[in-house]
């Protein structure tokens, strides 16, 4: 059932994913050498989004321990999947192209650049991103879930 604390969590998230995407961009592309994907932003705001309605949203309402809990899981969540769909799709860009032998070389290709793209992560104004807006998005649900019930 939609609840406030579902929508402002969902929008802090989502705000979350894309603020992260934009930090780790220019790490990526100092990293490489080449341009970050094109729809990080736009992907990773989506991913957000869906994980603070679905992880956070459906949680708030329990107290300020528990929301701080919930907004490092939230966030947990929103970065595992989104490491996991941007491994997936520059995978199947790599299969296009032919840098795979096999189907299980490619299953394979994405954990390697799941865990290739989670060294990115590293930086510290992006870390400082990710546990700032855990913070803000558990609160804002709890804050949500206690005005508007």
């Amino acid at each position: 059932m939609p609840t406030a604390a579902h929508l402002v969590a969902a929008l802090i998230l989502a705000a979350v994913g894309w603020f992260a995407s934009e930090l780790v961009k220019p790490v990526i592309e100092a990293a490489t050498g080449r341009s970050a994907f094109p729809r990080l932003a736009i992907v990773n705001l989506v991913i957000g989004a869906l994980a603070g309605w679905v992880v956070i949203g459906k949680r708030a309402g329990r107290g300020v321990s528990a929301a701080i809990g919930n907004g490092i899981t939230g966030v947990a969540t929103l970065v595992f999947w989104a490491l996991f769909v941007q491994a997936a799709a520059e995978m199947v860009n790599r299969a296009l192209a032919r840098r795979y032998d096999g189907p299980m070389e490619a299953i394979a290709g994405v954990f390697e650049l799941f865990v290739d793209y989670a060294a990115f992560l590293g930086d510290g104004q992006v870390l400082t991103a990710l546990a700032a807006g855990a913070l803000v998005a558990g609160l804002g649900a709890e804050f949500a879930a206690r005005r508007w019930r």
